[in-house]
């Protein structure tokens, strides 16, 4: 049976393609070699801290999703993620998806070129061309999603993204895909816990599968966000980092809130590394 996964990636291949006619690899290629050296975004998360004893925020330019649709109206993506940035984002998330997400790589560019914050391309990422394509549009992360990949394709794709002076968020919702992820030389390694299959959310599989990530990686909580007490619980179970969408382009002051989610989130690590 098909995943929500596999439809969106069919119409990524579709779009992709598209580009790919009016933009040949080459000339993307051309344009990534011409960007400055991307922004270190394992750094920015506390990758070279330890103890790691912040909870970091990546912030996420959100407009629709397939499991809750429309989320909301932003006019100014560039305004927004300058709110973000204001209240301390650590990395900021951009959907250039079309089809479920509403996102686009304009969207990217006037993000860019208003902060000076770390950027993750948030995309289904299934061919080299979107790696070097992020790059030429000044991304400092990609998407590498697990499920959607098979093993010489993640390698490949995390290397290629090495090469290119970025980093890479590797998104698990399972045990085997950690493992997968973590043989495959993940730095910054994503559990969502929303099911693939019906969307439902269940904060309780972080726990479980974050205990099997052994110390390096930069854990990042993904999904599941909506209330200081949520990243609490999160940075509890060993998450150094949230992905929030939804509970900040929904909220009326979104730089607030991921201050708020930050105090919470640095109490919560600080009492676990005091039990420790």
């Amino acid at each position: 049976m098909a995943t929500v996964l596999d439809d969106i990636i069919a119409g990524v291949r579709e779009d992709l393609e598209a580009r790919r006619s009016a933009f040949p690899l080459a000339a993307v290629r051309e344009a990534a070699a011409a960007r400055p050296a991307a922004l270190d975004a394992f750094g920015a998360l506390g990758g070279n801290e330890e103890p790691r004893r912040e909870l970091k925020v990546i912030a996420e330019v959100k407009r629709r999703s397939p499991s809750k649709g429309e989320l909301a109206d932003i006019v100014d993506p560039a305004a927004l993620a300058q709110q973000y940035a204001d209240g301390g984002a650590a990395v900021i998330s951009v959907l250039t998806e079309q089809r479920r997400f509403s996102g686009s790589l304009d969207d990217f560019d006037a993000v860019r070129s208003a902060v000076g914050t770390p950027l993750l391309r948030k995309d289904f990422t299934v061919d080299e061309y979107q790696i070097h394509e992020a790059r030429a549009h000044g991304a400092d992360l990609v998407l590498l999603i697990v499920a959607a990949l098979d093993d010489a394709e993640l390698k490949g794709f995390l290397d290629l993204t090495h090469e290119l002076g970025m980093n890479a968020l590797v998104e698990t919702h399972t045990e085997e895909e950690i493992d997968r992820g973590i043989a495959a030389g993940a730095r910054i390694l994503g559990v969502n816990v929303r099911n693939l299959k019906t969307l439902d959310v269940d904060r309780a599989v972080f726990g479980r599968l974050a205990d099997r990530i052994p110390a390096g990686p930069v854990v990042v909580a993904e999904s599941g966000v909506r209330s200081p007490e949520d990243v609490a619980e999160y940075a509890a179970l060993g998450a150094n980092a949230v992905l929030v969408g939804e509970a900040l382009v929904t909220h009326g002051s979104p730089r607030e809130r991921i201050a708020a989610f930050q105090r919470s989130g640095a109490e919560a690590i600080a009492e676990r590394l005091g039990a420790n």
